[in-house]
């Protein structure tokens, strides 16, 4: 499997992804009543306006492109969602009794690996729900955000600063998830360690109609403040060179300076398989290369 998933287009990943027809011919024709949600899909929303542009578009043209299911593996005669949830959602809105189907077996986890694929070729998922998607692939079927990044098309690194959000306060993924804020807020936010201070920022920032960028300075601000309570004396170069750090690692890095020019550097990692990451970007090796 290559890395540019998302430049091949949805049509080709169902082609990697799923297993022959079930039954012969191409599309056939399902009731729409017999179809079911993707019960792995990660959005949560579908703005009306969104769906009656699209619901137009159908009723002028016709549905250019049939909807993709699999057998509902617990009921006769029923089927599950793989790919086209706004097309159902918009023929059904219009009234159809059955619609342009295909039929394939599909696992669980090619459900959610293709759902996701479909809402960010339409960048239709928050961040919030990106992360989540990750997760769910990551805690359900023991996917490595290595082989992650691999099956939506993205960076290991954009994988990892994603499902960093999860761990935001819920007020603040209220915010995101509502669309006050964006997901570059969100990720500045994440340098904020006090929970109270991070939420309060977070709703001023949704409030103000902040920036990314001023909310990564107010943000900056909160922990420079705290580190000159904690007595730390921050120098401009260490600054710079933990930044140069966080951003070659994506987690936080700390450098301590002591007397006569000795110190060390603090290295986060959330878990044993985001220690790995950070193994393999300082050494250039894998943990199991070392470790047997």
């Amino acid at each position: 499997m290559t890395r540019d998933r998302l430049g091949k287009g949805l049509g080709a990943l169902l082609g990697e992804y799923l297993e022959p027809e079930v039954g012969a011919g191409d599309a056939g024709k399902v009731p729409v009543s017999a179809i079911s949600p993707n019960p792995m899909q990660p959005r949560r929303t579908f703005p009306d306006s969104d769906l009656a542009g699209l619901a137009a578009s159908i009723s002028e043209n016709g549905l250019l492109q049939p909807i993709v299911v699999r057998p509902a593996p617990d009921a006769d005669g029923r089927f599950e969602l793989i790919a086209g949830e706004r097309r159902l959602r918009a023929v059904r809105s219009l009234g159809w009794k059955d619609v342009p189907t295909v039929v394939r077996d599909a696992s669980d986890e090619t459900l959610l690996v293709l759902a996701l694929v479909e809402n960010l070729q339409r960048e239709a998922l928050n961040a919030l729900e990106e992360a989540e998607g990750y997760a769910a692939l990551s805690n359900q079927f023991n996917m490595s955000q290595a082989e992650i990044a691999v099956a939506v098309g993205k960076s290991r690194s954009t994988v990892t600063n994603l499902l960093r959000l999860l761990r935001l306060p819920v007020s603040i993924r209220k915010l995101v998830e509502a669309g006050s804020l964006s997901g570059g807020h969100a990720r500045a936010l994440l340098s904020v360690q006090d929970p109270v201070f991070a939420a309060e920022l977070a709703r001023r920032a949704a409030d103000e109609g902040w920036s990314v960028r001023e909310t990564e300075k107010r943000a900056s601000g909160v922990s420079k403040k705290r580190r000159k309570k904690a007595g730390a004396a921050v120098d401009p170069v260490v600054r710079a060179l933990e930044e140069g750090l966080r951003d070659r690692l994506s987690t936080r890095v700390t450098i301590r300076q002591r007397r006569g020019g000795k110190g060390s550097i603090e290295i986060e990692y959330h878990g044993s398989e985001d220690f790995e990451r950070v193994y393999e970007l300082i050494t250039g090796q894998e943990v199991a290369e070392v470790v047997e």
